[in-house]
């Protein structure tokens, strides 16, 4: 499997607060990552640390072998970072077809390729961010990091707020778009029982610090851990 993204001995966080100490993660091409903890456990702060939103204190972060540790985060997003933020920040006065090219760059996702994802989204492509719901809006937001044609696709809390038949129809897509390659992807998520489905490697998360990782399959059969750092279910509350 080829390697995409590696982050080697990151120490990152807000001021002069560390938040997570000594961060290390690789990710190979096609491979989906649960990143799973208990609220405040630093799963976001790993997030932003990638997107380039905290400060980092050391440590390094590449993408198919290029440093990007010191690049803002716009030259983040155009060497190969697509990220879809828990708040989703989509442009609400822009339609749904301006919001994707708004930030489009040349590859094999372009707004045709995400309709055929989303089908909902072409049935609405000139409604305005504001005039779609919750589930749109997530769709649209997934979409729009797609037309940046990411090597990476970071996903804080994708599914939340979300209805059980939006979910299901947010996670078979994703499961496809990884599949197709050329993509790792990151997904941060409370509902363990959901994503164990889709990922294909998992990571707890306690104070910023690696407390277990292993495989999906591995923890669908053993779900102890997921009862001992997340709490009983594998629902972190």
């Amino acid at each position: 499997m080829r390697e995409l993204l590696a982050i080697d001995g990151l120490r990152a966080g807000y001021g002069e607060a560390v938040v997570l100490p000594n961060m290390s993660l690789r990710l190979g091409d096609g491979e989906v990552l649960a990143l799973l903890g208990r609220n405040g456990t630093g799963k976001t702060t790993l997030i932003n640390s990638i997107v380039g939103a905290t400060r980092r204190f050391g440590g390094t972060i590449k993408l198919d072998g290029k440093d990007l540790t010191a690049l803002r985060s716009d030259q983040r997003a155009r060497a190969g970072i697509g990220w879809v933020p828990q708040e989703r920040n989509i442009f609400r006065s822009l339609t749904v077809e301006e919001n994707m090219t708004a930030v489009a760059q040349p590859g094999p996702w372009d707004v045709e390729r995400v309709y055929a994802m989303f089908p909902r989204l072409k049935e609405r492509r000139n409604n305005f961010g504001n005039q779609l719901s919750g589930g749109e809006q997530q769709m649209l937001a997934i979409g729009r990091a797609l037309t940046l044609n990411p090597r990476v696709l970071l996903l804080d809390e994708p599914t939340e707020g979300l209805a059980p038949i939006i979910v299901d129809e947010l996670l078979a897509a994703l499961g496809k778009i990884t599949r197709a390659g050329g993509i790792c992807t990151i997904i941060v998520e409370q509902n363990a029982q959901k994503i164990l489905r889709l990922a294909d490697r998992v990571v707890i998360l306690e104070r910023g610090t690696i407390v277990h990782e292993a495989t999906s399959v591995s923890l669908q059969a053993d779900r102890a851990p997921l009862e001992r750092f997340l709490g009983v279910g594998g629902h972190a509350k």
